[in-house]
């Protein structure tokens, strides 16, 4: 491998460090929100939003976890949290008897729809301030661009199982 084959050239590597920190603040701050509004966790917003945003309010667990990138185990924990609470049900999947679907409950909408205002709120202020309505196009682009080049490779979550046993 060659040296430049190595490196990043300096506006790819200001673009990723540019990327990771946006990230990270946004998230931090839409934590704090979602905390104070709802009591939610980040990633039980994004399962909330998801199955909300869903056309029945239900998906099975696997898929729900590829959406979000989240462990199976991990959204298996999340989801028990939900349910737990009131704001989702798991059922057995009428398409695939291994399978567990999630629905979002009347409660789980009602939460969503408190803490959806200020939610909104914070990505105005902390994200998107300062951009124009062309730069904000211009990044949707650009980043749906690299999402769905990322999403060619399944994420984790989607690998196929392994049995116990040696092989």
């Amino acid at each position: 491998m060659t040296d430049e084959a190595a490196s990043l050239k300096p506006a790819e590597l200001g673009a990723y460090f540019a990327l990771i920190e946006v990230s990270s603040l946004l998230r931090h701050a839409v934590e704090l929100q979602l905390k104070e509004a709802g009591g939610l966790s980040y990633v039980q917003f994004q399962l909330l939003a998801t199955l909300g945003d869903s056309p029945k309010g239900a998906m099975r667990m696997t898929d729900l976890a590829d959406g979000v990138v989240y462990s199976r185990s991990g959204l298996t924990h999340q989801a028990g949290l939900l349910e737990t609470a009131g704001l989702v049900t798991r059922a057995p999947s009428v398409d695939d008897e291994r399978g567990v679907t999630v629905t979002i409950t009347d409660a789980g909408r009602a939460v969503l729809a408190t803490v959806f205002p200020g939610h909104i709120d914070v990505l105005k202020k902390v994200f998107l301030a300062p951009l124009g309505a062309a730069d904000v196009e211009e990044l949707a682009r650009t980043l749906t661009m690299v999402r769905d080049h990322m999403r060619l490779t399944p994420p984790r979550s989607a690998a196929p199982r392994r049995r116990g046993g040696s092989r």
